[in-house]
């Protein structure tokens, strides 16, 4: 089978999207498009609620940009959506024909429970969050739904958005006290009005398009976060509160100078922020954690999830490392192996430190083996140095950060200078125990490395078979093959383990029988 290239067209009130995703039989996917036109459809409905002939002309302008670039692929499935500003239309069935008969598209429309839905299959299939409610605030419309062990279970849409609520409520380039107050008041009553909001014990909000992806921005600059990537970045309700606060004391050309904040979003990101913070207020959620993945990422997990009949994946880490595994040609059945004797190495060695290891600890273990020097893919030499940027610079669905920085660490271990190297940028996010378990962590893993330096599978058992009265392990490994380099590489890198273990550590090598 082929593979196929899925194109969606996202219209909504502020921005209209194309993105194109790269599809192969294995199930193996690659973004490669994604380009953005800044419409602002929603500011062309007129009072009588209709949408004016300059806002078709800008509509049929950006699907004719797109339609230059979609041409140039061998598109195999398209979907072309609107949301609020479209659906709010009087004349919507003017636009379609106009759209059907001058492009290549053919727009549908989503509801409001679709546009809820798309969000929420977004979210879920791209995070580790079990319960959580949703916000995606567009320009013309706020979609929010809750969701608990991964379900739907309540969802709404409000007729307004971003664009449309400082078009009501903020008419000063500095709100004043009046506006704000307004505002605020006006989001309390329509958040109020959902009861399932209420008494959900503290569930994180969850952050969908463009005005969350800019607050978590500013905030990521302003406290100079050094770990990249915005997907399930987390920010307390104190700190977003403080950035919202801060730009409501800021005029329009002072807002352009803030780092992170785009120059599109310059006019309406209060509106958004007071928003967020006012849910936050109303739900009690103390977290608000940004996703970089929303109604068109919905839209394409729809289509990617049909062909194995599931709307879910069942678990978003797997999904996510064997999508890595392809894109670095990770020879799975090494890992397979790998993790086979690190797990004997972990369990073996656990019980002769004086570090408290967990299954939580072996998780991360077994996942860093599965990236292991995945920097091999762009340079042997240097594969280390690759692995950790790659690891630290790359989402990963699923993880939180700090679940990603510790298997980078791990993953990329070298020994415990460049692994303080590594830490250098990121020691205040780490407890000192969590460095030490690190250090261990990757001095396993590196002995395990070791043990298949030929790739021919010979170490088949590893086991502790006396610890002397001076504290010295002996590891008895067998062997199914002459292990001859394999044991040399073995007896230079057990000196991490010594390291970290603080003991003697002597292989002894015997065959099995």
């Amino acid at each position: 089978m082929d593979n196929k290239n899925i194109a969606l067209i996202d219209i909504g009130s502020n921005s209209i999207r194309l993105v194109i995703f790269k599809l192969d039989q294995r199930g193996y996917y690659k973004e490669v498009q994604n380009l953005k036109i800044v419409a602002r459809l929603s500011t062309h409905l007129d009072e009588n609620g209709y949408l004016t002939k300059d806002g078709i002309s800008k509509l049929l302008q950006s699907l004719k940009y797109f339609q230059e670039v979609t041409r140039t692929y061998k598109i195999t499935k398209l979907k072309c959506v609107a949301t609020a500003a479209i659906r709010q239309a009087k004349n919507q069935e003017q636009i379609l024909k106009t759209v059907n008969d001058t492009t290549d598209f053919s727009i549908r429309v989503l509801s409001e429970y679709e546009e809820a839905f798309f969000g929420y299959l977004a979210v879920t299939n791209s995070t580790n969050i079990i319960d959580g409610i949703t916000i995606d605030i567009g320009g013309g419309s706020t979609e929010i739904t809750l969701f608990k062990e991964r379900k739907l279970m309540h969802y709404h849409s409000f007729p307004f958005g971003a664009i449309t609520l400082k078009q009501r409520f903020i008419n000063s380039e500095i709100p004043t006290i009046d506006e704000l107050l307004a505002l605020k008041s006006f989001l309390q009553e329509q958040f109020q009005s959902l009861k399932w909001l209420c008494n959900n014990d503290n569930v994180p909000l969850i952050g969908i398009g463009g005005s969350a992806r800019n607050l978590s921005l500013v905030h990521q600059r302003k406290i100079n976060y050094p770990l990249r990537g915005l997907h399930q970045y987390e920010i307390s309700f104190e700190s977003i509160n403080d950035i919202s606060n801060e730009l409501k004391k800021m005029s329009y050309k002072q807002r352009e100078m803030v780092e992170g904040l785009s120059k599109d979003r310059t006019d309406i990101i209060i509106p958004a922020a007071e928003a967020i913070c006012t849910l936050m207020e109303v739900t009690t959620s103390t977290k608000f954690i940004m996703s970089n993945k929303g109604l068109r990422d919905g839209l394409f997990y729809e289509e990617l999830l049909l062909q194995s009949n599931v709307q879910q994946f069942p678990n978003v880490v797997e999904e996510s490392f064997y999508q890595l595994s392809h894109e670095y040609e990770i020879n799975t059945d090494q890992v397979k192996y790998l993790s086979n004797i690190v797990t004997q190495l972990y369990y073996e060695l656990k019980e002769h430190t004086t570090l408290e290891l967990t299954e939580e600890d072996l998780r991360l273990l077994l996942l860093s083996c599965r990236v292991l020097y995945i920097g091999e893919f762009i340079n042997p030499e240097t594969s280390s140095e690759h692995t950790f940027y790659i690891l630290t610079n790359k989402s990963i669905e699923g993880l939180t950060h700090t679940e990603r920085l510790k298997i980078a660490l791990i993953a990329s271990f070298k020994s415990k200078n460049v692994l303080h190297s590594y830490i250098q940028p990121y020691e205040n996010r780490l407890k000192k125990d969590d460095i030490a378990k690190l250090e261990l962590l990757g001095a396993m893993l590196k002995f395990s490395y070791a043990l298949n330096r030929t790739g021919r599978k010979v170490i088949s058992k590893l086991k502790v078979v006396e610890i002397t009265t001076n504290n010295e392990i002996k590891l008895s490994l067998s062997f199914t093959s002459e292990p001859y380099f394999e044991q040399l590489q073995a007896q230079k890198y057990k000196k991490h383990l010594e390291k970290s273990l603080k003991k003697r550590v002597d292989l002894m090598f015997r065959r099995f029988d």
